[in-house]
């Protein structure tokens, strides 16, 4: 198991530097100038920052000294977006509200699949179950921006039961999570129908095995057969399915926190594609990579944890 952590982490890290020479050269490579000739930034401070980056130095010596920094967790300083912020800063402060979203989004996810996954799985070729199918691929199919439209025409401009665009308070307050009530709506739906089918799928299968009309023989109920059998050894592919679910909401939240006016990360990096603020561009690529890498080897690893009898790394003859 040791060493097939130590793998992983190698490729991913391997992944990461990769992700991190692919974005350097595409973001320089984007026409335009890092330092235009705005009279907002003085002749000074544009020396200065000429001299921190090595812009007057090759593309790839400027690669090589961004790198260093980076080693140095040294991200630079946002140039446009936020002139003079270190990048860190900024991603820190716009954090907390791409947290909560994609949070509780993960809260409602998990249950509801888990609950719709059983139920299907219980009814099996039942008119609930040919609803709920039909249902979970029009989920699945349908992109979760569309949803978000769709949502913030019918539910908060038609019926107005909904804020169309998200409460501007700093803390979390009931009138700020009523207003992330779509969104979170959104990110959530195809998540909850991918956790039910898959889990629908695999509690299908283990019902129909011997073990559990064995856990009948024994005199256990319908209920104990179900949740301490079959539940759980459909759960096995469930944990990775989660955690890849869940770098799935966190890139449609980029998306959906356009569309609802969502002050994360996702409008400071659209800022700053938009304005060639390669560093906080770069910074927030980074954050995102980091979490995605770190997500994945969680994802491999979980299998282990939830059956024990898997073991990775091993010897074939083990």
């Amino acid at each position: 198991m040791l060493k097939y952590i130590i793998q992983r982490i190698i490729a991913a890290f391997c992944t990461f530097v990769v992700v991190v020479v692919v974005v350097f050269f595409v973001l320089h490579f984007m026409p335009g100038e890092i330092l235009d000739l705005s009279p907002k930034i003085d002749r000074s401070v544009r020396e200065l920052i000429m001299a921190k980056y090595h812009l007057n130095e090759p593309l790839i010596v400027q690669f090589g000294y961004t790198m260093r920094d980076y080693l140095r967790l040294d991200f630079g300083y946002s140039l446009k977006v936020r002139p003079g912020v270190p990048v860190m800063n900024v991603v820190l402060e716009r954090l907390p509200v791409t947290i909560q979203l994609n949070y509780f989004s993960a809260i409602v996810i998990l249950p509801f699949g888990m609950i719709f996954g059983i139920l299907m799985a219980v009814k099996k070729d039942t008119i609930f179950d040919h609803i709920s199918s039909t249902i979970v691929i029009l989920l699945i199919s349908v992109p979760s921006f569309v949803l978000a439209a769709l949502m913030q025409y019918i539910l908060g401009f038609k019926l107005e039961w909904f804020p169309l665009i998200l409460e501007a308070e700093p803390h979390l307050t009931w009138t700020k999570f009523y207003s992330m009530i779509m969104p979170i709506l959104a990110l959530s739906f195809g998540g909850i129908a991918s956790i039910a089918r898959t889990l629908r799928a695999e509690m299908a299968e283990v019902l129909t095995m011997d073990f559990m009309m064995l856990a009948k023989a024994k005199g256990l109920t319908y209920r104990q057969t179900l949740l301490r059998h079959a539940l759980r050894n459909s759960c096995v592919p469930l944990a990775s399915t989660f955690l890849y679910l869940f770098l799935g909401v966190l890139s449609s939240s980029l998306v959906i926190e356009q569309i609802f006016g969502v002050p994360g990360l996702s409008k400071t990096m659209m800022a700053a594609i938009n304005g060639h603020d390669h560093w906080l561009t770069m910074g927030i690529v980074i954050f995102y990579c980091f979490i995605g890498l770190f997500m994945a080897i969680l994802a491999d690893l979980s299998y282990g944890v939830v059956d024990p009898r898997i073991r990775m790394g091993g010897k074939k003859d083990e």
